[in-house]
């Protein structure tokens, strides 16, 4: 079964989330950990990331910085704040509770 963007649309924030919950990371970092995760069955259009990093930054969930690459080109990091974790948890809790009306329903 193929995941369709659909079932994860609304997600994508609490999905990055929850990478930079475990460490600092980057783009292309977070893409490969989702499609890892999900046996490549998934995986975020560049667009669609990017312009989540920025809503999550705007918002303050997350704060961006440059990495110090000595070989290749530098990365822009990606750091969740304490704001960030914070909605993590509500994001979270949210979509257990709407798996939960999902589960009784289908």
């Amino acid at each position: 079964m193929s995941i369709t963007s659909d079932i994860l649309r609304g997600h994508t924030e609490t999905i990055i989330l929850k990478q930079l919950l475990i460490s600092d990371s980057y783009g292309y970092q977070i893409n490969k950990y989702i499609q890892e995760k999900t046996d490549n069955q998934f995986e975020l259009k560049e667009a669609t990331l990017y312009s989540a990093f920025r809503r999550l930054e705007t918002a303050g969930y997350i704060v961006s910085y440059w990495g110090d690459e000595t070989t290749g080109a530098r990365r822009r990091y990606y750091s969740i704040t304490t704001t960030g974790k914070k909605y993590y948890e509500e994001s979270k809790k949210e979509w257990e509770e709407a798996k939960g009306l999902l589960d009784s329903l289908i």
